[in-house]
């Protein structure tokens, strides 16, 4: 079976653990230090700060923009850990509807959904494609309201020629393993206040103000807790630093894969008048996270099971969160968009690592789908 996603791992890697598995130093040390410098340099951000996942990226970016009781405007077409850490900080989902064409929030739909209430903007670079940042970016500050950009998807996408993570307030990213740069376990935060980036430091390591291995002050004792704000063990490990260190190297090349594959994908399947491919907004360089395509969403289900029967395989990115028995609360009118379009969604495989034989291999399968086919009995496309 042909995966979805797949890491790009060699011995690189396993060198790389070399150094912190023979100092000892597994934890919160030196090679997050200089992850954190390099990640920052990358993305050309003041400041950067290493987690141990993206959920807990996400969980650090809205503690400190304080969203506790207020409502946070996010999009329902994402992977539920986004709208699960607004809930984490004592937030309020707001979802607004989505662009049909990319399947990132809509600005307007944005506008429509600002009350006095509204604390946050949560974006979502869907698929690795950026959304469109400026007039978001200018709707905040015009009702001074902070951005939060969950950039799971986006490590290496750019806005008009500028790096996501480089401006607004907080970009969040996922190092998880089918991310572009995998490190097992892992996510950063970039920030662009250096008092937000002091005082997320604290919260990753359980409110602590100071990091561990530093000496204590002569009068300080150790393990206690000088600070009134409580926070939690968020903090990335050295193990998954020096992983993330290497990958870093690799990103470039490998993000350059993927567009290679996405851009063959697309001139195979331009002649299919039943599948859509993905599009590319001239402001959006894409790292390419995922190829998703768009088939009717009678044949959404019938497409999955046509892929496995040829030994490749499919998802769907997402089932949107307020369809989630979690989320039936703060489901407070229809997504008409979001609604329609998910059903119709299909993605296939991408990684740098696939082989040509690989490829061949999914446009095969995709090619030899009998198209217009019934949902399957039973299948989520029959059942919505």
């Amino acid at each position: 079976m042909i995966p979805v996603f797949k890491p790009a791992l060699d011995e690189e890697e396993w060198h790389a653990l070399r150094e912190p598995l023979a100092n000892g130093w597994l934890g919160l040390g030196p090679k997050t230090k200089e992850f954190e410098r390099q990640f920052a340099a990358y993305t050309e951000a003041p400041h950067a700060v290493g987690t141990n996942s993206g959920t807990s990226a996400l969980h650090l970016g809205f503690a400190v923009l304080d969203i506790a009781g207020g409502e946070v405007i996010t999009t329902s077409l994402t992977y539920i850990a986004t709208n699960h850490a607004i809930l984490y900080c004592g937030g309020i989902p707001v979802f607004a509807d989505i662009e049909p064409d990319t399947c990132n929030i809509a600005v307007d739909e944005i506008e429509r959904c600002i009350t006095p209430r509204t604390k946050a903007i949560c974006v979502v670079h869907y698929a690795g494609h950026p959304c469109d940042m400026d007039p978001i970016l200018e709707l905040g500050a015009r009702h001074g309201i902070p951005v939060l950009q969950d950039s799971a998807h986006a490590c290496g996408s750019r806005y008009k020629g500028r790096m996501i993570g480089s401006f607004g307030p907080i970009n969040t990213f996922s190092f998880d393993p089918v991310k572009n740069l995998a490190t097992g376990a892992g996510g950063m935060v970039t920030l662009q206040d250096e008092g937000m980036d002091r005082r997320m430091r604290k919260l990753r390591w359980l409110g602590h103000s100071r990091p561990p291995g530093t000496p204590a002050e002569p009068g300080q004792m150790d393990y206690y807790h000088e600070t009134e704000e409580v926070g939690w063990r968020h903090h990335m490990n050295d193990l998954s630093a020096a992983i993330g260190i290497v990958q870093l190297r690799k990103l470039e090349k490998h993000n350059g894969r993927r567009r290679e594959l996405a851009a063959a994908y697309d001139r195979e399947f331009a002649s299919l008048d039943w599948l859509q491919t993905p599009v590319l907004r001239d402001y959006a360089f894409t790292a390419q996270h995922k190829y998703v395509v768009r088939v009717p969403e009678e044949d959404r289900d019938a497409l999955i099971l046509h892929l496995k029967s040829r030994d490749v395989g499919s998802h769907v990115h997402f089932v949107p969160s307020h369809l989630h028995p979690a989320y039936a609360p703060y489901r407070s009118e229809l997504l008409p968009v979001t609604e329609r379009v998910w059903k119709t969604l299909v993605t296939l495989p991408l990684f740098p690592t696939m082989t040509d034989d690989e490829f061949a291999q999914v446009v095969e399968a995709v090619k030899s789908y009998p198209k217009k086919a019934s949902a399957a009995p039973g299948s989520v496309a029959a059942r919505a």
